[in-house]
C-alpha cells in the first residue's frame, strides 16, 4: 500500500499551481515528473564529482566512474540483467536505432521480412523503414482484435523463413494494451527470427525480468521511470549484443586505433562513443532506487486500481469512447478517448485551464490512429503519484468541456 501523501510530497512540482489551480498531472505515459531523490544525486555529482569517467587517473574521475557504472548495475538489476548486457543510450528511440543499424542494416537482405505491430510507436516503425529501403527487406504487420489487442490469427501464415525479426511494444503508448510477449517471443523463436521488446512503457509500470521474456534485445527510456530525459538503455543478449557493428564512433568505444582499422572495446562501452551522459545515468540510477523502495508490485496495483476508477468514471461522461482493453489486467494507465465530436487539442487546452495537463495528438503513432480511423485522441495516463481525486477533476472538466460546446 501506498503512502500517498507522503509519496506526493516527494515531488515538488506536484505542489505548483496552473492557471490558478494546483496541477493535475495526467501526462506520464510522455514523461514522468521527478522525486527530489533524483533531483538531489544530479545536483550531488555536478557539485561534488563532476569529471569525466573511465579517462582519468585522478580522484574525481574515480568517483565518477564509480557513479556511472553503479548506475548501470542498479538499471541492470532493476530489469533482471548482468551490467555487461546493459548499454546506455539516449533512451529507447536511440536504442532501437542501434538494433536496426547495428544488427538489422548487416543481416538482413532483399526478400526477408520484419514483423511489427500496427499499434507501435513511430521509434519502432520509422528505423525499420529506414532499414527496409537499404536492404530490401519487408514490413509486415500484425492487426488488432475488437478489444484493442494484438491479433495472433494466422501468426503461423505470417511468421514463414523469411521472418527475421519480430519486434513489438510491451505496452501500447496509445491504447494501454500489454502485448502477448511470451507468444510472439515463441512464435518469432519458432522461426530463427530475432525479438525486439520496446519496453518504453512497460518497464516502468511492471516488474521486469527479461530472463522470463525471452527476447533478444530490449529498450526502454528513464524519463518514462522518474529519470532524467536524454537517458535509456539497451539490453541484449550476449550473442546478440557481439554481432552488431557500433553505430557510433569516436573515442571510449575502441580498444586499438591505427591510420586505418580500429577495433572495438567490449560491450557495452563498443556502444558508448565520446562522454556519456554522466549526470544522466547517476539520476536514472537513482530513480530505479526509488521505484524499487516502493516497489514495482505495489506500484502495477496501485495504477490498475487507478486505472479501473478512471475507466467507471468515464464511463459517466455521454459521447465518450475509449480506445483500449476494459479489463485492467490486460492494460496499463494509458487512457485515450475521444469525447463526441470535440477535437482532442480543444479538449486538452479545455483541461489545461483547470490545471490539468493531457496529452492530445497521434501519440507519434499515426499508423495506429490511422489503423483506428481517427485523426487523434485525447490521453490522460497515470503513475503511481496520481490519486483518485484527480481523476474526478479530470471527469468534471471534461463534463465542463460538453457544456463549452454545448453538448
Amino acid at each position: 500500500m501506498i503512502d500517498l501523501e507522503r509519496l506526493r510530497s516527494d515531488f515538488p512540482i506536484l505542489s505548483r499551481e496552473v492557471n490558478g489551480h494546483r496541477l493535475v498531472y495526467l501526462d506520464s505515459a510522455a514523461t514522468t515528473q521527478k522525486p527530489t531523490a533524483v533531483l538531489d544525486s544530479m545536483d550531488a555529482y555536478y557539485r561534488e564529482s563532476n569529471a569525466n569517467v573511465h579517462r582519468g587517473a585522478h580522484t574525481l574521475s574515480a568517483e565518477a566512474t564509480e557513479l556511472y557504472e553503479g548506475a548501470r548495475t542498479k538499471v541492470a538489476h532493476f530489469i533482471g540483467a548482468k551490467p555487461a548486457q546493459t548499454v546506455f543510450t539516449r533512451g529507447t528511440t536511440t536504442a532501437i536505432n542501434h538494433i536496426a543499424y547495428g544488427w538489422g542494416l548487416n543481416h538482413l537482405n532483399e526478400g526477408d521480412k520484419i514483423v511489427l505491430t500496427i499499434a507501435e510507436h513511430h521509434a519502432n516503425i520509422v528505423p525499420w523503414q529506414i532499414i527496409s529501403r537499404h536492404t530490401g527487406a519487408e514490413l509486415v504487420y500484425l492487426e488488432l482484435t475488437d478489444d484493442y489487442r494484438v491479433d495472433l490469427n494466422g501468426i503461423d501464415r505470417i511468421l514463414d523463413d523469411r521472418v527475421k525479426i519480430v519486434t513489438f511494444s510491451g505496452m501500447s503508448n496509445v491504447t494501454g494494451a500489454i502485448g502477448p510477449i511470451n507468444l510472439l517471443s515463441e512464435a518469432a523463436r519458432s522461426v530463427g527470427a530475432l525479438t525486439v521488446l520496446d519496453g518504453a512503457q512497460l518497464v516502468p509500470h511492471h516488474p521486469v525480468d527479461v530472463a522470463e521474456f525471452d527476447v533478444d534485445f530490449m529498450a526502454f527510456s528513464a524519463h518514462k521511470m522518474l529519470g532524467p530525459t536524454g537517458i535509456g538503455a539497451l539490453w541484449g543478449t550476449r550473442e546478440r549484443l557481439e554481432e552488431m557493428e557500433p553505430t557510433e564512433g569516436g573515442g571510449e568505444m575502441i580498444n586499438t586505433v591505427d591510420r586505418h582499422v580500429s577495433t572495438w572495446a567490449p560491450v557495452p562501452h563498443k556502444f558508448e562513443a565520446g562522454t556519456p551522459p554522466i549526470a544522466e545515468a547517476v539520476g536514472f540510477g537513482a530513480a530505479v532506487d526509488y521505484l524499487s523502495a516502493v516497489g514495482m508490485d505495489v506500484i502495477a496495483q496501485h495504477e490498475r486500481d487507478l486505472t479501473r476508477y478512471a475507466l467507471d468514471r468515464l464511463a459517466e461522461v455521454p459521447d465518450l469512447k475509449v480506445y483500449g482493453p476494459d479489463d485492467v489486467l490486460l492494460r496499463g494507465g494509458a487512457v485515450s478517448f475521444e469525447l463526441a465530436d470535440i477535437h482532442p487539442h480543444d479538449i486538452a487546452t479545455i483541461l489545461d485551464q483547470e490545471g490539468i495537463a493531457i496529452r492530445a495528438g497521434h501519440h507519434c503513432a499515426r499508423p495506429l490512429m490511422q489503423y483506428l480511423d481517427v485523426p487523434a485522441t485525447a490521453r490522460a495516463s497515470f503513475y503511481l503519484y496520481n490519486i483518485p481525486e484527480e481523476i474526478d477533476k479530470l471527469v468534471s472538466a471534461l463534463m465542463n468541456a460538453r457544456r463549452i460546446f454545448g453538448l
